[in-house]
């Protein structure tokens, strides 16, 4: 048997004053591919500096074959260099730092622009000049740190490709499913302190850990009733997640049969199934959206409606337009042509890729309670703030640290906490999976699927879209858009293939065998009429509604005029009912004329 190019030998690492992990043994040879997995805090990352050489072991012994060539990838690698051509050259061996054509052809396979300055580049481009630096050496091992954070999926599908091909040894660790599936062979799970090796790659992991936890508990009813309790929780809490999932799974599965159902031939306007009461029953209609920047036009007659309760995932590469297209969707970007109505009584929040809405000055507690009280609303009920923290996964002791002192998950598992306890019926999470591990993701992927508002989710995590969109929106570039109904996996079956043939020539209609057989192909007179009149209603119920709003709005109506201020108050409450009502009707008649016009 060869000798492994990394191994460990009863690793003992501490931190903080108690250990990390302790007895850690395990060895990694050519050819070997190996997700490092394990709940949040377990040390993957340690873990993963201590083969690297970045931190040192307390005790045990830490083995690297001489001569081996080692690719490291740290999630936040300092990149001190004049230019990132100079930073990526870094990762080339002493003895061929002169082959400065390879820094050269790794840059531009992962297309980035080697003269810049390393502190100008975006978290997308910094993630991928890293990766050109772990690369470009032409490592026999590779270790990597999350390597698809701030990645597009065509870059990520890059790397799986690059990596099946790889001969070498690998290590990494990562939140992206889809990317563990493809790229591992075996499993290093760290749990508990120690490391178990699995001969099988991530897509085996669940019914492996359910096995061992099964097999444990087994041998320790015999032996420590406090070990079996803990077992015995780990091992239901994996088994009620899956069946919660499971739940979820089918639930999600309606929503789409609903969409399906609805959809038109591709192209069309889109409509889904209704769920909740927190909005108007639509929350967005585009049509015909047309926007460019200097030229390069972004979007090109897109359009989409988006009902209370979808679930939208935007796809595509970065620089594409899915920020655009999110600003034109959201009234904050006015298109070049193409319209856009928003529906009535939407309240947004925007969860951003930098996090804004936490000041890091605050404490943990004042950030989710506004500085006051011991308690919030959560979805109109009342929580302590410890109690929700924990459902966050943060320890009591964490409550009163300040934001800064938390690490980039942590950041963002209080920027959900936050943005998740507010009034608001349309979530809109940019890049919400970064930084996060497989138990928040599985929190996160929870708390969305029991929300009872609108989503639109810009995710470039496949596994994740496929567990929550009810639909995609892909944003291809050139100012091609499309919507398909379902997840990730469900949109790449439908997307046609950039070189696909052209269309062929419709087969002539068969003829009907009798007049009487064919359904009416347009909408009744009456029905026509109201269509046609809904539009100048509802912007009339519209303006009035923002009238009464500016009214009621005086803080010193009530006192000169209470009798007005009441009119006017019951006004209002009759003019929401009568756009709402409006609303629904002109939903009604719009569906139904689409699905006349497909069906002639």
């Amino acid at each position: 048997m060869a000798p492994p190019l990394l191994a460990i030998k009863d690793g003992f690492v501490t931190f903080g004053g108690r250990p990390l992990f302790s007895g850690v043994t395990l060895q990694v040879g050519r050819g070997d591919k190996c997700c490092l997995v394990g709940r949040n805090g377990s040390g993957k990352s340690t873990l993963l500096k201590v083969l690297a050489g970045d931190v040192g072991l307390d005790a045990g012994e830490c083995f690297r074959q001489p001569g081996t060539r080692l690719g490291w990838l740290a999630q936040d690698p300092p990149m001190a260099a004049p230019s990132v051509a100079d930073w990526v050259a870094g990762g080339l061996p002493a003895d061929e730092a002169d082959q400065l054509y390879r820094v050269e052809a790794m840059l531009q396979a992962l297309d980035v622009d080697g003269s810049r300055q390393p502190a100008t580049l975006s978290g997308g481009e910094a993630r991928r000049a890293a990766l050109a630096r772990a690369l470009v050496g032409e490592p026999d091992a590779l270790l990597l740190d999350e390597p698809t954070n701030h990645l597009d999926l065509p870059t990520i599908q890059w790397l799986e490709d690059w990596l099946a091909a790889f001969a070498g040894a690998l290590v990494v660790i990562s939140h992206d499913r889809a990317f563990l599936s493809r790229v591992s062979r075996q499993i290093l799970w760290l749990d508990r302190g120690r490391v178990r090796r699995h001969e099988q790659g991530f897509a085996a992991f669940e019914a492996w850990q359910e096995e061992v936890y099964t097999a444990e508990e087994a041998e320790l009813s015999r032996q420590d009733k406090r070990l079996e309790a803990e077992t015995h929780w780990l091992h239901r809490g994996v088994t009620a997640r899956r069946k919660r999932n499971m739940g979820r799974l089918r639930a999600l599965m309606t929503l789409r049969r609903e969409k399906a159902e609805r959809i038109g031939v591709q192209g069309s306007m889109k409509v889904a199934a209704e769920t909740g009461d927190l909005s108007g029953r639509l929350v967005i209609e585009a049509k015909g959206l047309v926007k460019s920047f200097d030229r390069q036009r972004i979007v090109d007659g897109f359009s989409v409606r988006i009902l209370r309760g979808d679930r939208v995932g935007l796809v595509g590469p970065n620089g594409a337009g899915k920020t655009t297209l999110l600003g034109l969707l959201t009234g904050g970007l006015a298109p070049d042509a193409g319209s856009v109505r928003l529906g009535t009584n939407l309240q947004m929040a925007l969860l951003d890729q930098r996090r804004t809405l936490l000041d890091p000055e605050a404490t943990v507690w004042d950030v989710l309670t506004d500085g006051a009280g011991d308690s919030i609303t959560v979805h109109g009920r009342q929580r302590h703030v410890m109690s929700y923290l924990r459902d966050f996964l943060f320890e009591d002791r964490q409550a009163q640290a300040p934001v800064k002192s938390l690490s980039g998950g942590e950041r963002h598992r209080l920027a959900l906490a936050k943005i998740l306890a507010g009034p608001a019926n349309l979530l809109i999470l940019d890049e919400p999976t970064n930084d996060l591990d497989m138990d928040s993701l599985d929190l996160l992927q929870e708390a969305l699927s029991d929300y009872d508002g609108t989503l639109l989710v810009v995710s470039h995590d496949r596994d994740f879209l496929d567990r929550l969109a009810t639909s995609v929106i892909w944003v291809e570039g050139d100012g091609k858009v499309a919507e398909y109904v379902g997840g990730y996996s469900d949109a790449l079956r439908q997307r046609p293939a950039p070189s696909a043939a052209p269309v062929a020539a419709k087969a002539p209609p068969t003829p009907a065998k009798t007049a009487k057989s064919r359904p009416s192909s347009r909408l009744s007179y009456l029905e026509q009429r109201d269509l046609d009149g809904l539009p100048g209603r509802l912007d009339a119920l519209h303006g009035e509604l923002a009238g009464l709003e500016r009214d009621l709005a005086d803080p010193t109506l009530y006192g000169r005029d209470a009798g007005r201020f009441e009119a006017l108050t019951a006004r209002l409450s009759q003019c929401r009912a009568a756009l709402a009502a409006a609303e629904e009707r002109w939903l009604e008649l719009e569906m139904k004329r689409e699905d006349l016009e497909r069906g002639a």
